[in-house]
C-alpha cells in the first residue's frame, strides 16, 4: 500500500509534498481505528480459546473421573471430587458464556447461524450434550464411595461420551469458531485496505497542503511497524507461555509420580521374590496364572518400561523449558548467553515444520558449530532473528529446491548453520539453504519494510527488516544476504562478543592500567 503512495509522491515531487501527505495521513486516521481492531482480535481470540478450553475440560473431567473410581484412598477421593466440581463449574460457566455472553471472558454472546445450529440442532445438539455430560459428572461426584466401581453407569457414560460424540462435537465447533474468526479478520483487513485506497484518491485533491505529510507518513510507518511487531511478539509470548504452562502441569504430575511408581514397583517385585523364596511351589491355579502372564518377562520388562516413561517425561520437560527460553520476557537488559542454545531452541520449536510431508522429504539440518564464547546480547531478540531467517529458509525449500543434493535418488532439502569467531571480537552465524535462490531485483529489497514476495496473508514484509534493526541498532552488528537464482541463499549474521558499554569499560580499564 505504501509503495503506491511513494510512486505518486515521485510524480508530485515539486508540488508541495508535505501538505499533500499531511492530508493523506489525516484522512487515513479517520478509518484506521486501532482500538476497534484490537477489540475485534481480542474477542475473536477469546471465543476460540474458550471453546478450545471446553474441549480440554471434557478430557480432563473424564480423566479425573477414572482417577476417582480407581482411587482407594479416602482423602484422595475427597480432593478428586473437589477437582471435578471445579472443572465442570468452569465448563458450565464457559458454555454459558459462549452462548449468552460474558464480559469477564470477553465473550460477546452473539453466535452465527452455523454455530447456533451446532449448539441447538441435530446432528450435534452440543448444548444438550454438554448439559447431559455435566449432569453425569455431578452424579458421579455425588455417588457414595461404595458405588465407585469400574462398571458405574455414570463413569461409563462419561468416558464413552468424552472420547467420542462430545469430543467430535467440540472439535467441530472449535473449527467453526476458528474459520469465522479468520474470515472476520480478513474482512476487516480488506475493509481497511479499501478505505485506505479511497483516502489515497482523495489526497490527490490537496496539493497545496502536502508540506507536512512526508514526516508524518514516516512516523506512521515506524509506529505501524512497531505496533505489528509488538502485537506479534506479545501474541507469540502469550501463546508460548500458555502452551508451556498447560503442558507443564500434567507433565509435572506424571514426572513427580514416576519415582514413586518405581519405588512401588521395586517393593512389589521384592515381595514376589520373597514369595518365590519361601513358597516355591504355590497352588496350581497360581502357577497357571504365572505362566499366562509370563511373570519372568514381566519382572524383567517392567523396570525398562518405567525407564522409558522417565526418558519421555524428561524429553517433554526439556521442550517446555525450550519454549520458555525462546519467549524470554526478561530482555530489558543485555546478558551473556550461548548462541548455540538459542539456535537449538529455535530449531526445536520449528521441528514440526522440518518433518517430511507429501510435497517434500524431511529438511536436514547440518550444524557446523565452532567453539564460541558467551555473547552479551538481548537473547529473546536474537531468538526472533534466528526464527525469522530459519522460517524463510523453510519457506524457500517448500517452494522448490535449486542447488539440491541427491541421496539414493531422493532430493534432500538442507539447511546448514555455521558459526565462527571473527575479527576476533565478533562472532558470525551463517544460515544457508539449498532452495531456489533469490533474483537480483528481489535481493536488493529483502530488508525493506513491508516488502514481501509471499502471498497475501502469509507474509507482512517485516521479518527481515526487524531482524536488521535488532542486529544493527540494538547490537551494533550486521546482517547481509548472499544468493543467486538456482544456488540457494545464505544469510550472514555478525555480532560483537561484548556490548558497546562493555567494550568502553574494558578500554578505560586498560588505559588506566597503562597510565
Amino acid at each position: 500500500m505504501f509503495n503506491r503512495v511513494k510512486t505518486y509522491y515521485i510524480i508530485m515531487n515539486h508540488k508541495n509534498l508535505w501538505h499533500l501527505e499531511l492530508l493523506l495521513m489525516l484522512e487515513f486516521t479517520k478509518y484506521f481505528n486501532l482500538d476497534d481492531i484490537w477489540a475485534v482480535r481480542k474477542i475473536s481470540a477469546a471465543v476460540v480459546n474458550i471453546s478450545g478450553r471446553q474441549r480440554m475440560l471434557s478430557q480432563r473431567t473424564a480423566f479425573l473421573s477414572l482417577q476417582l473410581v480407581c482411587s482407594q484412598v479416602a482423602t484422595e477421593r475427597v480432593n478428586l471430587r473437589a477437582h471435578l466440581l471445579d472443572a465442570i463449574n468452569l465448563m458450565e460457566k464457559s458454555h454459558s458464556g459462549l452462548i449468552n455472553g460474558d464480559r469477564s471472558m470477553n465473550l460477546p454472546g452473539q453466535t452465527s447461524k452455523e454455530v447456533t445450529a451446532m449448539y441447538f440442532q441435530s446432528p450435534l445438539n452440543l448444548d444438550k450434550q454438554v448439559r447431559d455430560y455435566i449432569a453425569e459428572v455431578r452424579a458421579l461426584v455425588q455417588s457414595p464411595d461404595a458405588e465407585l466401581e469400574q462398571n458405574n453407569p455414570h463413569l461409563n457414560y462419561i468416558t464413552t461420551t468424552a472420547y467420542s460424540q462430545l469430543l467430535e462435537a467440540l472439535d467441530a465447533v472449535v473449527t467453526q469458531y476458528q474459520q469465522e474468526s479468520e474470515a472476520e479478520l480478513l474482512e476487516m483487513d480488506l475493509k481497511h485496505l479499501k478505505l485506505y485506497q479511497e483516502t489515497c484518491a482523495a489526497a490527490t485533491q490537496a496539493e497545496d497542503q502536502a508540506a507536512e505529510l512526508e514526516k508524518a507518513l514516516i512516523e506512521l510507518k515506524q509506529a505501524q511497524a512497531k505496533l505489528l511487531h509488538s502485537e506479534k511478539m506479545s501474541s507469540l509470548g502469550q501463546l508460548v507461555a500458555s502452551v508451556a504452562h498447560e503442558i507443564n502441569n500434567p507433565v509435572s504430575f506424571i514426572y513427580g509420580n514416576l519415582s514413586h511408581a518405581e519405588v512401588y514397583t521395586q517393593d512389589l517385585l521384592h515381595l514376589l521374590n520373597l514369595y518365590h523364596e519361601y513358597y516355591p511351589k504355590p497352588i496350581s491355579e497360581i502357577q497357571d496364572h504365572i505362566q499366562n502372564i509370563d511373570l519372568d518377562f514381566l519382572i524383567e520388562d517392567l523396570p525398562k518400561v518405567l525407564c522409558s516413561m522417565q526418558i519421555g517425561a524428561d524429553r517433554i520437560r526439556q521442550i517446555v523449558m525450550s519454549l520458555r527460553n525462546f519467549s524470554r520476557t526478561d530482555d530489558t537488559e543485555m546478558k551473556q548467553v550461548d548462541l548455540h542454545e538459542g539456535i537449538d531452541t529455535t530449531l526445536l520449536i520449528l521441528q514440526n515444520r522440518l518433518r517430511a510431508h507429501p510435497k517434500r522429504p524431511t529438511i536436514e539440518i547440518v550444524k557446523d558449530y565452532a567453539d564460541l564464547p558467551m555473547v552479551t546480547c538481548y537473547a529473546g531478540q536474537l531468538n526472533q532473528v534466528f526464527m525469522n531467517i530459519l522460517s524463510n529458509a523453510i519457506d524457500a525449500l517448500e517452494e522448490g529446491m535449486g542447488n539440491r543434493e541427491e541421496i539414493a535418488g531422493e532430493i534432500l532439502p538442507t539447511i546448514r548453520i555455521r558459526t565462527e569467531v571473527t575479527h576476533p571480537d565478533y562472532v558470525t552465524v551463517r544460515i544457508s539453504d539449498n532452495g531456489p535462490g533469490i533474483p537480483l531485483e528481489v535481493k536488493s529489497r529483502v530488508f525493506d519494510q513491508f516488502f514481501t514476495t509471499k502471498q497475501v496473508g502469509k507474509g507482512t514484509g517485516l521479518g527481515l527488516s526487524i531482524s536488521r534493526k535488532i542486529l544493527v541498532e540494538n547490537h551494533q552488528g550486521s546482517i547481509r544476504c548472499e544468493s543467486q537464482p538456482g544456488e540457494g541463499t545464505e544469510f550472514w549474521i555478525e555480532i560483537p562478543v561484548q556490548s558497546t558499554q562493555e567494550q568502553s569499560a574494558v578500554k578505560q580499564k586498560s588505559k588506566a592500567l597503562n597510565s
